[in-house]
């Protein structure tokens, strides 16, 4: 059984995608362990406690200083004693210690297709609005493992969504949930659970 811990610091909408695919069975050999976010009033938090799932909160601000912060964060991880640590939403720096200890046991997703739109200052809306003003006919979003780049560790899964002339970063950002996020990160965790994911010269390599 894929012991799963989610960090997430907003509403949560790719948590409830892996809680509805675990009830649904279409993530298998699975069980959310437990939810963390760095902000107390993430919606996030109330999926989990609906769910009967623990659920922490870990903020910055309650620290003097980042190492403590970083300290602290690790020791909720590794309390949960995680298999797979998912990031959905995850608006805080992982402390290259964490990356290092759970080596290609981090996965995140990111709200385009990697490598365009990605890296330090892309991240919810303003991913959304680099595609709008680049004229961009497709997006879509990408679940990869995380190494200590930004957005830079292999590619597991991918999907396209078209891209309208008449989008918002709004409208966009919805699409791209619903027709790509959604889908491929339960899609990657039941894969990782079952065991058909492996990494190879820093290429993913999915079983079928």
């Amino acid at each position: 059984m894929l012991r799963v811990v989610v960090l997430v610091s907003g509403g949560g909408t790719n948590l409830q995608a892996v809680l509805d695919a675990v009830r649904d069975g279409k993530i298998t050999n699975t069980e959310v362990a437990g939810v963390i976010s760095n902000n107390k009033k993430a919606y996030a938090l109330t999926r989990a406690e609906q769910a009967g799932i623990p659920a922490k909160c870990v903020s910055p601000k309650d620290f003097e200083d980042r190492a403590r912060f970083n300290h602290a964060l690790m020791e909720t991880v590794d309390a949960f004693q995680p298999d797979l640590i998912v990031l959905a939403g995850f608006l805080v720096v992982i402390p290259a210690e964490l990356i290092r200890k759970y080596e290609n046991r981090i996965i995140n997703i990111h709200p385009s297709l990697i490598p365009s739109f990605c890296g330090t200052g892309y991240y919810g809306l303003k991913v959304h609005e680099a595609a709008l003003a680049r004229g961009v006919k497709i997006t879509g979003a990408t679940v990869h493992f995380v190494d200590e780049g930004t957005d830079t560790g292999p590619i597991i899964l991918q999907k396209a969504v078209e891209v309208f002339p008449d989008d918002t970063p709004e409208v966009l950002q919805r699409r791209v949930m619903e027709q790509a996020e959604w889908q491929i990160m339960p899609e990657a965790v039941n894969l990782i659970a079952n065991g058909k994911v492996s990494v190879k010269d820093g290429h993913v390599v999915i079983q079928k």
